[in-house]
């Protein structure tokens, strides 16, 4: 967990098919391998690892619709287990940047809509505060990648082949090296990747 310091960290956060697939070719609706990985007992022990030390979100238009359509009654639901509770919580208090050119407002509470992403990001970085989170938004993270301003690389890399779909690692994106920083393997196959640039 990170201490509140300016110079703050990236963390680019995502799950990722076996054949390096954000979702499906159906697109995230149907990933059905996806939602069995997040739903896992040591997933949410993983992920909670990491977004306990962010206390800023990045995240592109479509993620920030489809979270906000469910995880405000997922937090309010009396039958939702503590670890998922406290990441609606988090949800919900973190405060959000929403990368996007065409949305103009924003419903969920700590959210601002932004739409210049080098800008906006660097001028977090340069502020005072814990971790800076992007999750699973790939479009977000290549665009950070491109811009040289990813510090820390978390990928869940799922056992599952899904033969084809929208792919993080795409062929415009500039060489970089990274190091690595940790490995976990979860129970139900997935390992865990820290890198570090």
């Amino acid at each position: 967990m990170s201490d509140k310091t300016a110079g703050r960290r990236l963390v680019a956060w995502t799950s990722l098919s076996l054949d390096g697939y954000t979702s499906g070719p159906q697109g995230p609706e149907h990933d059905t391998w996806l939602y069995e990985h997040a739903t896992q007992e040591q997933t949410l022990a993983y992920f909670e690892s990491i977004w306990r030390g962010a206390d800023t979100a990045l995240l592109g238009r479509t993620n920030y619709e489809g979270f906000f359509s469910v995880w405000p009654g997922i937090t309010r639901d009396p039958a939702t287990d503590d670890r998922t509770r406290a990441l609606g919580q988090w949800l919900d208090s973190v405060e959000k940047v929403v990368f996007s050119r065409t949305l103009t407002d924003t419903k969920w509470e700590n959210s601002r809509v932004s739409d210049d992403l080098e800008g906006t990001v660097r001028a977090l970085k340069a502020a005072l505060g814990r971790d800076i989170l992007a999750i699973n938004s790939a479009s977000i993270i290549q665009a950070l990648l491109r811009a040289g301003l990813v510090d820390d690389l978390r990928v869940a890399v799922v056992p599952t082949i899904v033969g084809g779909g929208l792919r993080l690692f795409t062929d415009d994106l500039p060489e970089s090296k990274w190091h690595l920083a940790e490995t976990t393997t979860l129970a139900h196959g997935a390992v865990g990747l820290h890198y570090r640039a």
